[in-house]
């Protein structure tokens, strides 16, 4: 056999292969076995330049047909589902990009009123950090974290980045600025610490490909009825699963997309689902922080991971 069939693939370094039945057993607050979060994304793009999701053929620039759908979002979408969160008393973690502090401040305003956690997403997403340099990159990261210190807000714990795109030291990096928990990786069910270069503490948090609007009714092209379907699915599915060990369900939400009157009546029906779950206590509606911490203490209390803040981690 060829040498190059022989031995370990290249690989990242930054956790080993651990199954997920082969995990200390722990519970979310008040018993629950399933935590789950909205992961609402909210963001702004450049007009006439620069990515962004497309409703229709992209055209040349300025492309108004794109970017005005994707406005809609911020203008009429995310206040449609922030009156429907209110009406069924559910947080979330906030996705958002820092170039809404110039461009509609009173929609951020709006999540910290809610209390809503404010995770970092960059600064527009029409723009991929994986092809940022060293400097550029921790550059992006501090940029975040200040621009909403400076807004009175507390300094971000986690990140997700613009379309999910990370260099090699993103980790690090994160790590190395102050962030907790990052939401990129989406390889588990249950959140997991991470190696950094200099040791220091980064968990991953999952974050859904699958329930998630962008690519569920963007890529392949999916009903909101459809969509919102699999939302229920996949949580009786995850509550029963979770009767044996703590998982996390996250629902990535787009408001230019789930704003949509029509879909946001089937979202309506799918979160009432959820919730009547939660009133009989099977479930914890929380945050990515929240999700992030209690897992944290709750392996450190197992003497499975060092404490937040020492040295590394090792599990899984």
């Amino acid at each position: 056999m060829s040498a190059q069939y022989l031995g370990p693939l290249p690989t990242h370094g930054r956790f080993d292969y651990c199954s997920i039945e082969q995990r200390a057993s722990y519970r979310w607050p008040n018993g629950a076995g399933l935590a789950v979060y909205l992961g609402f994304n909210v963001e702004h793009f450049a007009f006439g330049q620069g990515l962004g999701a497309c409703i229709g053929p992209a055209s040349p620039p300025p492309d108004v047909l794109n970017y005005a759908w994707r406005e809609y979002g911020n203008r009429v979408g995310a206040w449609r589902c922030l009156e429907l969160f209110d009406t069924l008393g559910l947080p979330t973690g906030a996705l958002i990009n820092t170039a809404l502090y110039e461009h509609c401040p009173e929609l951020v305003a709006a999540l910290v009123a809610r209390g809503d956690e404010l995770i970092g997403h960059g600064h527009s997403n029409a723009e991929r950090q994986g092809s940022l340099g060293e400097v550029a990159e921790r550059e992006l990261l501090v940029h975040c974290r200040n621009r909403m210190l400076a807004h009175g807000h507390a300094a971000p714990q986690g990140w997700l980045s613009p379309w999910i795109s990370e260099t090699t030291l993103t980790p690090d990096l994160l790590a190395e600025t102050g962030y907790r928990y990052t939401l990129n990786w989406c390889h588990d069910d249950q959140p997991l610490p991470m190696r950094t270069r200099n040791g220091q503490a980064l968990w991953t948090v999952p974050y859904p490909q699958e329930l998630n609007d962008i690519p569920m009714i963007m890529a392949r092209q999916m009903d909101a009825k459809d969509f919102c379907q699999m939302i229920v699915d996949n949580f009786d599915e995850m509550l029963l699963q979770a009767r044996q060990q703590p998982l996390v369900m996250g629902i990535a939400l787009h408001p230019y997309l789930m704003g949509q009157p029509y879909r946001l009546r089937h979202l309506r029906a799918a979160l009432e689902h959820l919730c009547r779950a939660r009133d009989l206590g099977q479930v914890w509606f929380t945050t990515p922080g929240a999700i992030c911490a209690h897992a944290d203490r709750a392996l450190a209390q197992a003497g499975l991971i060092r404490p937040a803040g020492q040295s590394q981690a090792r599990l899984g």
